[in-house]
């Protein structure tokens, strides 16, 4: 029986917690270096109760917000369950973020309060002077800190502040509609935008994902990707919390491990966004890829080159999706939409695809995608701090996505490139896939991600082809033959311009490259950039 409403999120996990207290809903996986962390319904209900009454002792108030600097642990649910108690809302950052950057996602989502993990503190402590608001930081110990936590002096040890015990504290959150969390954009192109994420919709939304993503009684989902990130908290662990599923996450993303994880754990569904599946598809294969329990990966971004033969290799099923933390989604379920379709929306939804002037354009031709309630409601998005950002998003009452897309003549739509993002070339657009396919299977790189580099020898809006690569470990690299590669199996007008050669390629918490600091290091540091040598030419 329900005893809170489940439509927030502390209420959520008390009446399941009620309803299948030794459930283990959560595991986050020790990655064969330490023990896995196991939580069951009652545990998170527990342990959000002992670290809510810390949050009350250093004098918390309803409304507030509290960084999360952390990976994947199970801390980080367990605060988003204490936070719903005391009314505050969370703030999940990188815990990878350092210096201004990590200065601006604090202040702009004007954090009174901390929660981190003891390897986020090297970068969160030198800062607290310049953070006159922060008025504490929680930290718990990791196996990957580099200092006990009480020599970091101003920082409470959660564990210890806890009482041992949960007491009966009331549930202080009791608009659905306040912030359960405030999730930022990834920042690729311009400053992060806190997105505030509601109760209700992040209660209902989770509720949804059975039905949404094909999701079956019984089914074990699984995710390395970081819970900074909606698809994370969504797909996989808000859905696992509402519909009585197991989740496995990792505490980072393992593309080597990756198959071995849903093996362990018989995992049968897991999430995949673009950047991703290069990397994971770039793995050597293996005589076992096919001999998993993996009914069907859920992806964002499946590039077409590739969709087939990642099935048949791996033996899944491919349900390709579309959406933003904002809002509008698309769907192409299994042996429904076109092999590189991103699908079409539920009937909760209605689409347009306009240009530049926010005309209509014809089937076929690309444009905005744009989205509206069926219902006629206009779509409200509020980025915190930024009215104007908000307005601009949901001009005319529309979501507008910011990625141009087209339609078949079926209705199927296609995404085509992020809106000043693509690469076009001799007046056509160039699809990175089918580069980054060659040099994945090329042998010779462990990541590769293709973008685009204004040039003043091209025609205005046209750019170089670069190939940011990370060579094999332990192996020799040639860019040239690289090039080689490519030219054989390329058309002329696709082979890269240059190959950057990097230790990584920078990503987001969401494993999306980070275009802004590859051009970065494609100034910073021009000895790594290659170009294709001049062939010799044939005398006549």
């Amino acid at each position: 029986m329900s005893h809170y409403p489940n439509n927030i999120f502390a209420g959520l996990i008390a009446n399941r917690a009620a309803e299948l207290p030794d459930f283990p809903v959560l595991t986050i996986e020790g990655a064969g270096q330490r023990p896995d962390e196991v939580r069951s319904y009652r545990q998170l209900w527990d342990n959000g109760r002992r670290l809510a009454q810390v949050m009350l002792d250093q004098g918390i108030a309803p409304g507030e917000r509290i960084a999360l600097l952390m990976a994947n642990h199970v801390e980080f649910v367990e605060a988003m369950v204490a936070a719903s108690i005391v009314g505050a809302a969370v703030v999940p950052i990188d815990p990878r973020t350092r210096g201004d950057k990590l200065h601006f996602l604090l202040t702009s989502s004007q954090c009174s309060a901390a929660f981190a993990a003891d390897y986020a503190l090297p970068h969160l402590q030198p800062l607290r002077a310049r953070l006159p608001s922060l008025r504490w930081v929680l930290a718990f110990a990791t196996d990957e800190g580099d200092r006990p936590l009480p020599a970091w002096g101003d920082v409470i040890d959660w564990e210890a502040a806890a009482p041992l015990a949960a007491l009966d504290l009331p549930i202080a959150t009791t608009d659905p509609d306040s912030a359960l969390e405030l999730i930022f954009t990834s920042g690729t192109t311009g400053d992060p935008k806190g997105i505030v994420l509601t109760h209700r919709r992040y209660c209902d939304t989770a509720a949804l994902a059975q039905r949404l993503f094909a999701y079956r009684e019984g089914d074990v989902l699984y995710s390395g990707l970081s819970l900074t990130h909606a698809n994370a908290q969504l797909l996989t662990l808000g859905a696992a919390l509402a519909c009585r599923l197991r989740c496995v996450l990792s505490r980072r993303f393992t593309k080597s491990r990756l198959w071995d994880i849903t093996r362990k754990y018989g995992a049968t569904s897991f999430t995949l966004l673009g950047g991703m599946t290069t990397a994971v598809y770039a793995e050597p294969p293996r005589a076992n890829d096919a001999d998993n329990p993996v009914r069907c990966v859920v992806s964002a971004g499946m590039p077409a080159a590739i969709w087939q033969d990642f099935q048949q290799r791996f033996g899944v099923q491919i349900l390709e999706f579309y959406g933003a933390a904002e809002g509008g989604l698309t769907f192409n379920y299994p042996g429904q939409g076109p092999v590189g379709s991103i699908g079409k929306p539920p009937p909760t939804l209605v689409h347009r695809i306009v240009d530049e002037d926010g005309r209509d354009v014809a089937r076929g031709e690309p444009g905005e995608l744009l989205f509206r309630h069926a219902s006629g409601e206009p779509f409200v998005v509020t980025y915190y701090g930024n009215p104007e950002a908000s307005q601009r998003r949901c001009a005319g009452g529309w979501l507008h996505m910011g990625d141009v897309v087209h339609e078949d003549e079926g209705g199927w739509l296609y995404f085509d490139y992020r809106k000043g993002s693509g690469i076009r070339r001799n007046g056509e657009f160039i699809a990175t896939a089918f580069i980054e396919k060659v040099i994945a299977e090329s042998g010779l790189v462990d990541d590769v991600y293709v973008y685009g580099v204004p040039s003043a020898q091209l025609a205005p809006g046209e750019k170089e082809v670069v190939a940011a690569v990370v060579p094999k470990p332990g192996a020799a690299f040639d860019a040239q033959q690289l090039f080689s590669v490519c030219r054989g199996q390329l058309e002329s007008g696709m082979v890269p311009d240059c190959i950057q050669v990097l230790a990584q390629i920078p990503k987001t918490a969401s494993e999306k490259p980070q275009e802004r600091y590859l051009l970065e290091a494609l100034e910073r540091e021009p000895q790594v950039a290659h170009r294709p040598l001049k062939r010799p030419g044939r005398v006549a």
